[in-house]
C-alpha cells in the first residue's frame, strides 16, 4: 500500500510544472485523460445499475471457476462473476477516495491557513502542530486509525483523511505565509475585516489554485491508499466491496489464476493514473490562460490644489520607537519618531533609504511585522489615545478612519479577486452597505478618480490594469471610507513622472473635498516640496527637521537636509560636473554610539556632535530642527555655490 502526502505545489512549483506542461502537454494526452476520466464516471454511474444484480448473484454450480467466455475473470468462492464484481465496485472505490480526499484537504487547508489571519502566539502553536502531526509516517497513522475507529468504510475514510490532513496543512500553511506578507492582507487589516473574511476573500482565493491541483493528485493517492486498507482487511468489509478487497480475495489463487488478481490491482492503478493526469491538465490549463490586454491610460487633468482651514489634529505620536529582534542583536531602526498631522493636512516624510520612513507609518498604522514592537510616549489618533483603548477598538478606529496606500500597486491588490469585491469590502464590513449600494458608491468613487469603464472595471482583475490605473483604484479604495488620514508610502515611485503628477493631483483632491490629512512618503524631494505643506526629514530612524514645504529649497538649516536638496540634479547645472552626492552611508540601526546619527558624514560637526544627541527643537513656529550648529539660510546658498566653484 502506498500513502503519501499531497506534493508541495507551491506557486513558483506550479508555474515551472505548467511551463513543462506547455511545451509537453500535448491535445492526444488532453484526450486521452478526458476518456479514462469519463470511463470512470460512466462505470461509477452505471456499473451498480447495470452489473449490480450479477454481481450479488451466487451460483453453487460455478464456485472459482477460471476464466471463460461465460466468466472473462472467473468467478469467486460462491460463484459470483468477478467481472461484474469489479465494475460495481468503481462507485464505491472512488466515493471513499473523493470522500476522504476532501475531508483530509478541507481539515489541512483550514488548518494551515489558519496561520495566515492568527496572532503570532496561535501561529506558533499552529505551526508546531502541525509539525508535530507530519511527524508520524502517514501509512501508519492511517492503519493506526483505522483500527480505531474500527475497520470498515468510515473508519477507513476518516483514518485516511487524519493522514493525509497534515501534508495538505504544510502545503497551505507555506503558501499562506506569502499572502500573510503582501500588500493586499496588510490593507485588508487595516480595513479592520475579522479573520474568517480575512481567510474567505484573501488567503484562500489566492492559493486556491495550487490546492486544487494537490487535491486532485492526492485523490489517486488515496484511491490506492485505501484500496490497501481493504486489502489489508482494515478499510471495506463484505458484504460490501471495493477493488481493493477484491484484490485480497484474489491473492489466495494467483499462483493457478493470476487474472482474478490482477485485474482489481490494473483498475487502481488505472483510476490512479487518469487523476494524475487530470492534475497535469489542469495545470496546463491554468497555464495558458491569457491575460486580457492592458487598457490604455486615460488622460486626468490635474485638479486645483486647495486646503481646507481645520486645525484639530488627526494624528499625534512623540516618542516612537520601534525594535526588531534578530540574530545579530536587536535592530532600532526607529528613535524617537514625533510628529503631527493636522484635518487637511498634507505632510512630507523624505530621506535616504532606510532612515525608517516605512516602518514609522507600518508603527503608526499597526501593521509591523512579527516580532517588531513599537513603544511610544504619545499615541493619539482621532484623539483618542492608543494606550486607552483594547485591541478590538484600536483596530474598529484604524479601519474607518485610517487608509494605506502602499508603493507597489501591483501587491496593494490581491490578485485572485476582481476590483470591485476589494473595493468594496470595507463598506460592506463596516457599514453593513448592501451589495447594491457598496458598487454604486465604488462607481462615484472611480469616477472621482477619473477612471473610465465603470462596472466593467469593476468586474476586472489587478493585473488587467495599468500601473496608474492600478494606484488610482488604490487611492478609490482608500478614500471610499473617507478616513481621516491617509499614509500614502511612496505612491508614485514606480510610476513614470507624468502618471506621478497625475496622483499627487488625487491626492490633493481628496485632502481638498474630504478635510483628510496625508502623510506623504517619498524619495523625491522636488515632488514633496511642490505637493506638501509640510515637510519632515528623517534620518538615522529620527526626524532632524521640520519646515514649511515652501522653505525647503532656500530655508533648510540641517546639513542633511540641506545636502538632500544640493542631491536634486539641476537642468541648469553644468553637465561636465559631477552629481551632488552625500559621502557615506546611513548609521548602523544596530549601533548604539552616542551622538548625532549625521556625525560621521556631517561637514559642519563639531565636537559635541560626537558625544550629545541633538533634539528638535524650534527656530521659529514652522521651524523645527535636530542641530548644535543648524546652518544659516545665507550659509545655504553660499556654501552651495562654493561647493560647485570648488568642483
Amino acid at each position: 500500500m502506498a500513502l503519501s502526502s499531497p506534493s508541495p505545489l507551491t506557486p513558483r512549483a506550479t508555474a515551472d510544472r505548467s511551463r513543462a506542461t506547455r511545451s509537453g502537454w500535448s491535445a492526444p494526452m488532453g484526450v486521452i485523460t478526458l476518456v479514462m476520466l469519463g470511463s470512470l464516471v460512466v462505470l461509477a454511474v452505471a456499473g451498480a445499475v447495470l452489473w449490480g444484480q450479477a454481481a450479488e448473484r451466487p451460483d453453487p454450480s460455478a464456485v472459482l471457476r477460471a476464466p471463460s467466455a461465460s466468466h472473462l475473470l472467473g468467478t469467486d468462492h460462491l460463484g459470483r462473476d468477478l467481472l461484474a464484481r469489479l465494475l460495481a465496485a468503481t462507485w464505491l472505490s472512488l466515493l471513499l477516495a473523493v470522500a476522504a480526499t476532501l475531508l483530509g484537504a478541507t481539515a489541512g487547508i483550514t488548518l494551515g491557513a489558519l496561520t495566515a489571519v492568527v496572532g503570532g502566539r496561535a501561529r506558533r502553536l499552529l505551526g508546531a502542530l502541525i509539525n508535530l502531526l507530519l511527524a508520524f509516517p502517514a501509512l501508519l497513522v492511517a492503519m493506526f486509525f483505522a483500527a480505531l475507529f474500527s475497520a470498515g468504510a468510515g473508519g477507513a475514510v476518516f483514518a485516511l483523511a487524519v493522514a493525509c490532513a497534515p501534508g495538505f496543512a504544510r502545503i497551505t500553511q507555506t503558501l499562506a505565509a506569502k499572502v500573510a506578507g503582501t500588500d493586499f492582507m496588510a490593507a485588508a487589516r487595516v480595513l479592520g475585516l475579522r479573520r474568517h473574511r480575512l481567510l474567505l476573500r484573501h488567503v484562500l482565493p489566492h492559493i486556491a489554485e495550487p490546492l486544487m491541483l494537490n487535491t486532485t493528485v492526492a485523490t489517486g493517492s488515496a484511491l490506492v491508499a485505501l484500496s490497501g486498507l481493504s486489502f489489508l482487511g482494515l478499510g471495506v468489509q463484505p458484504p460490501s466491496y471495493d477493488w481493493g478487497l477484491l484484490l485480497s480475495q484474489g491473492l489466495d489463487r494467483i499462483y493457478t489464476e493470476p487474472l482474478p488478481a490482477v485485474a482489481p490491482g490494473i483498475a487502481i492503478v488505472y483510476a490512479a493514473v487518469a487523476f494524475q493526469l487530470l492534475g497535469e491538465m489542469l495545470a496546463g490549463a491554468a497555464a495558458r490562460r491569457a491575460r486580457p490586454r492592458q487598457p490604455e491610460e486615460p488622460t486626468l487633468h490635474p485638479a486645483r490644489m486647495g486646503v481646507p482651514e481645520a486645525a484639530d489634529h488627526v494624528l499625534e505620536v512623540e516618542d516612537l520607537r520601534v525594535a526588531l529582534p534578530t540574530a545579530e542583536g536587536v535592530v532600532r531602526p526607529v528613535r524617537g519618531v514625533t510628529l503631527a498631522l493636522r484635518r487637511g493636512e498634507m505632510v512630507g516624510l523624505v530621506g535616504e533609504s532606510g532612515s525608517g520612513k516605512s516602518l514609522t507609518a507600518l508603527a503608526i498604522a499597526d501593521l509591523l511585522p512579527q516580532g517588531a514592537c513599537a513603544t511610544w510616549g504619545t499615541h493619539r489618533f482621532l484623539g483618542a489615545d492608543a494606550d486607552s483603548l483594547s485591541r478590538g477598538e484600536r483596530r474598529r478606529q484604524l479601519a474607518t478612519g485610517m487608509a494605506m496606500i502602499f508603493q507597489n500597486p501591483a501587491s496593494a491588490f490581491n490578485p485572485s479577486l476582481r476590483i470591485g469585491t476589494q473595493m468594496t469590502e470595507a463598506v460592506r464590513a463596516h457599514h453593513r452597505t448592501p451589495r447594491a449600494a457598496a458598487v454604486e458608491q465604488t462607481l462615484a468613487q472611480l469616477q472621482r478618480v477619473a477612471l473610465p469603464g465603470g462596472r466593467r472595471l469593476l468586474r476586472s482583475r489587478p493585473f488587467q490594469l495599468s500601473g496608474g490605473q492600478r494606484q488610482r483604484v488604490a487611492i478609490a479604495a482608500a478614500s471610499i471610507m473617507r478616513p481621516d488620514l491617509i499614509v500614502a508610502d511612496e505612491p508614485t515611485t514606480a510610476l513614470d513622472v507624468t502618471v506621478q503628477r497625475q496622483i499627487v493631483d488625487l491626492l490633493r483632491r481628496v485632502r481638498r473635498d474630504d478635510g483628510t490629512a496625508i502623510l506623504f512618503i517619498s524619495h523625491d524631494i522636488a515632488l514633496v516640496a511642490d505637493a506638501c505643506d509640510r515637510v519632515l526629514v528623517m534620518y538615522g530612524g529620527m526626524i532632524v527637521e521640520n519646515l514649511p514645504a515652501r522653505e525647503l529649497a532656500t530655508g533648510a538649516r540641517h546639513p542633511y537636509t540641506r545636502m538632500l536638496v544640493t542631491s536634486v540634479p539641476d537642468l541648469a547645472a553644468d553637465r561636465d560636473q559631477p552629481l551632488h552626492t552625500i559621502e557615506g552611508g546611513p548609521p548602523d540601526p544596530r549601533g548604539t554610539a552616542p551622538g548625532c546619527p549625521f556625525h560621521d558624514r556631517c561637514p559642519h560637526r563639531v565636537d559635541r556632535c560626537a558625544v550629545e544627541s541633538p533634539v528638535l527643537s524650534p527656530l521659529d513656529p514652522e521651524h523645527e530642527v535636530a542641530c548644535w550648529q543648524p546652518l544659516a539660510p545665507a550659509q545655504f546658498h553660499g556654501q552651495r555655490e562654493t561647493e560647485e566653484a570648488e568642483q
